[in-house]
């Protein structure tokens, strides 16, 4: 033991936390207990609050206050059209570009058999549910471009398929900005796949 046992715990406790190792949690734990007693009382209230108040949106499955969510419960968007993403954060990222008006459907992760998460384990059973109603039209798969993602996207338009709802896929390729010696295989590949006509 190098630190008091308070410390300790707290270090420990923070290394908890996703993406943070050893040193960042020193680091962190050092910072709280250099801060003012009114910083740590606002972050211990901040933590509290949230844990306490944040909820999943039991029609799409977003983090909010009420229920439903803001978004959904907004007259101002588009129902024919669901944009499905993995996870909460992918909704702020999207909502950011101030482009997407339609409604969102937060999966809660992606297919990943070597981690045990098939379609059981996310909110699929309820994005279906929400398409009975015939008013979507098009749904739009913004999962993650990785294998796990790409699976879930595949998955989800097999299932979409029969129900007659339009399955979208995000494009992607090269970023704006980016120059095409440094893109790799894969993203020059997706760009010429996904090229269209001016």
């Amino acid at each position: 033991m190098y630190y008091p046992e308070p410390m300790a715990r707290l270090i420990e406790e923070l290394r908890k936390l996703p993406g943070i190792g050893p040193r960042s949690a020193q680091r962190l734990a050092f910072h709280i207990l250099d801060a003012s007693r009114e910083e740590v009382a606002r972050l211990t209230q901040a933590i509290t609050e949230a844990r306490e108040k944040v909820r999943h949106c039991s029609v799409c499955g977003n983090l909010a206050v009420s229920d439903p969510c803001s978004l959904c419960s907004s007259s101002g968007r588009d129902r024919s059209v669901i944009c499905v993403v993995q996870e909460p954060r992918d909704v702020v990222a999207l909502e950011k570009t101030r482009e997407f008006k339609g409604l969102y459907h937060v999966l809660g992760g992606a297919i990943s058999p070597m981690e045990g998460i098939g379609p059981a384990e996310l909110r699929v059973k309820e994005l279906v549910q929400r398409l009975q109603s015939g008013e979507v039209k098009e749904v739009i798969l913004a999962t993650d471009l990785n294998v796990e993602g790409e699976v879930t996207a595949t998955y989800l338009a097999r299932l979409l398929k029969p129900l007659g709802v339009k399955a979208t896929r995000l494009a992607h390729g090269l970023p704006v900005g980016g120059d095409l010696e440094y893109a790799d295989e894969v993203t020059l590949a997706k760009a010429l796949e996904g090229r269209r006509e001016l």
